[in-house]
């Protein structure tokens, strides 16, 4: 399987993440190449991670499993901004490891894209904010039809360090209706 990218795209599909996911979401959870771009550490047990999907992931009101055959792989999300931002959602997602590569990431961003501007129609843009060392998020995005709009200097601190962040974007009248 190293290596390998015959995965069938079309078996790749997006659903909300349970309790009952939670030895799936372990498996990137826990996997310290996939954090090394994201706001958190991995989780060193169980149950942090069940407070983690409990607390934060089931109330969000837009975050997905991204599914293998149904089965949680890794996770994407869209956040809404209010009041004179609401017009903006920020994507995030992350991928276990060993699934990188293969174009499902590509395939999960793609999926949202053709489904967030339908679903909150007060949606006119979508972000992400990616570390410049993060290149193969960058191909993601870029594949996925977003726009590169440009470099954030000294945009954020992740994990002590202030980082740079390239911002992309996708805007509902780049979507097919």
């Amino acid at each position: 399987m190293e290596g390998s990218s015959d995965i069938d795209l079309s078996k790749i599909s997006l659903r909300p993440l349970g309790l009952a996911d939670i030895d799936d979401f372990m498996v990137w959870g826990t996997d310290e190449k996939a954090s090394i771009f994201c706001t958190w550490e991995p989780y060193a047990t169980k149950e942090e991670a069940l407070n983690y999907i409990k607390e934060k992931i089931l109330p969000h009101p837009w975050f997905r499993a991204i599914c293998l055959d149904n089965r949680p792989i890794g996770a994407i999300l869209v956040t809404s901004n209010s009041g004179g931002d609401r017009c903006r959602g920020e994507l995030g997602y992350v991928l276990g490891s060993k699934y990188w590569g293969k174009g499902i990431a590509t395939q999960a961003v793609k999926l949202v894209a053709d489904t967030i501007f339908k679903e909150w129609t007060h949606l006119e843009r979508l972000e992400a904010f990616v570390d410049v060392d993060n290149v193969g998020s960058q191909r993601v995005l870029e594949k996925s039809g977003f726009l590169r709009e440009g470099v954030l200097r000294k945009f954020f601190i992740l994990k002590g360090r202030t980082r740079d962040t390239v911002i992309f974007s996708l805007l509902s009248t780049e979507c097919q209706a």
